[in-house]
């Protein structure tokens, strides 16, 4: 008599219903020919840049001290490692270096906003309003490639104290500023105009050439003379031609102006 057999499922099975995810990586890599990376745990990943975070804030706060420092040295180094930090936590210790006692922290508080840049924009314009301070904020804010340092900049060419800052200012911005200034030469405050001319002269932008040519035909002699200065420093043939009827100028101080620029341009090749 057959004894009946009896199916015995097995301990283990022949093979493995889950696979490991080391496993599967490995798997992965034999065909890609890539190393399988090992994941790091998320707490410890997060632990490392909170860490990181604090030895940035501790560095800010140590230099922010330092700035108090009673040698001028020290703020000055303190000034400059801000600046090239380039955080936003910055913008207001160097804002405060603004008003320095010694005009080298000053210098490089000033480029050290240049460096944080947009950052810096809200806090300087609202500094604008402080006389003692506001020489300084115009230079910082033209190290700023940000559109809003524009109108605040064109609205200091109508301050006779510091309309040459703001000139200066408007100058390092270069490019940026150009469209504003060429609209500048039909503003009603003369001022505003002469300055917005020499600035265009200084930047050299093609795009002021046919303003620029406008106003030698202006009624003021000192505008018709900064206009022909402006096109002789662009140096476009454009302008060369434009400034010789200013030889016969009513105003001797124009005629003499432009036959000397002449006289230096046809000792030039054109477009030199």
């Amino acid at each position: 008599m057959e004894q009946p057999q009896h199916k015995q499922e097995s301990a283990s099975p022949t093979a493995p219903e889950t696979v490991s995810d080391e496993f599967t990586d490995q798997v992965a890599a034999d065909f890609t020919a890539e190393l399988p990376v090992p994941a790091l745990p998320t707490a410890e990943l997060t632990e490392e840049v909170v860490l990181e975070e604090e030895k940035v804030k501790d560095e800010i706060e140590i230099q922010i001290d330092l700035l108090k420092d009673s040698d001028w040295v020290v703020r000055r180094e303190a000034a400059i490692t801000l600046g090239e930090m380039g955080d936003e936590r910055c913008v207001e210790p160097l804002c405060n270096a603004l008003r320095d006692g010694d005009w080298q922290v000053r210098e490089v508080a000033i480029e050290g906003l240049g460096q944080i840049g947009s950052p810096a924009v809200e806090l300087l314009i609202k500094l604008l309003r402080d006389w003692d301070v506001r020489k300084y904020v115009i230079a910082a804010l033209g190290k700023i490639r940000d559109e809003r340092v524009l109108d605040p900049l064109m609205l200091q060419l109508k301050n006779d104290e510091f309309k040459d800052d703001a000139t200066n200012a408007l100058v390092e911005l270069g490019e940026p500023s150009v469209s504003r200034l060429v609209k500048a030469l039909k503003d009603k405050d003369e001022m505003v105009q002469k300055q917005a001319i020499m600035a265009l002269g200084r930047i050299k932008s093609a795009e002021a050439i046919d303003p620029l040519i406008v106003m030698l035909s202006d009624k003021d002699w000192f505008t018709r003379l900064t206009s022909a200065a402006a096109l002789e420093a662009i140096g476009d043939d454009r302008g060369r031609d434009a400034i010789k009827p200013l030889m016969k100028d009513s105003d001797m101080v124009v005629r003499m102006r432009v036959e000397r620029i002449l006289a230096k341009w046809k000792k030039q090749p054109a477009n030199a």
